[in-house]
């Protein structure tokens, strides 16, 4: 209808922190439906679209795999299903390669101001330690000028694409945290 599909953002996500006993069922469905299954389902719809653009991008937020089992000791069910969006990540930038769509992840180095962290329990205090989704959105349009064809199978941290873009200064998006107070993101 407009023309078009340049780039494709995934990034709707649900998250629920429960160790395995805790976790329903009802939350366990809810994220690998939405993480896993909707970064894959929009992912394979875009794709005909994206052939016919000049610099095709997916961009997924989703960590890098770091396979340290800490991280699924836990919370399992949610390192699994945003686990499952790296994979979607690592698999498509594979398949699509000679094609010329980049696909990439990327993850916040540090926590983000977001709903989602607002709503967790001590979530305000939470935010404190967090940056602004500012960062987030600076790193991703980074990515997405980039030539898709020398850009793929990545899996960035916003600092990370920050600094290769020659960043030095974060300050601006903190939330009033100094550097070494701000909370480190999960999977990193």
């Amino acid at each position: 209808e407009f023309g078009g599909i340049d780039v494709v953002v995934n990034n709707a996500s649900a998250i629920d922190l429960s160790r395995t006993r805790d976790v329903s069922m009802k939350r366990y469905d809810l994220m690998a439906d939405i993480n896993v299954r909707g970064t894959f389902l929009l992912s394979k719809l875009a794709l005909d679209a994206l052939l016919a653009s000049s610099n095709p991008h997916i961009l997924t937020l989703s960590p890098p795999l770091n396979l340290e089992p800490r991280w699924a000791g836990i919370h399992l069910a949610y390192t699994m299903a945003k686990y499952g969006m790296s994979l979607t990540t690592l698999g498509l930038a594979e398949e699509f390669r000679a094609e010329g769509i980049a696909v990439n992840s990327l993850w916040p180095q540090t926590l983000i101001d977001t709903a989602a962290i607002r709503n967790l329990p001590g979530g305000e205090q939470i935010v404190n330690g967090a940056r602004s989704a500012e960062i987030v959105a600076d790193a991703a349009h980074a990515i997405l000028v980039r030539p898709s064809r020398s850009c793929t199978g990545n899996f960035f941290t916003d600092e990370g694409v920050l600094r290769e873009e020659g960043v030095t200064d974060f300050t601006g998006y903190s939330l009033g945290a100094a550097e070494d107070q701000l909370v480190p993101d999960i999977f990193l």
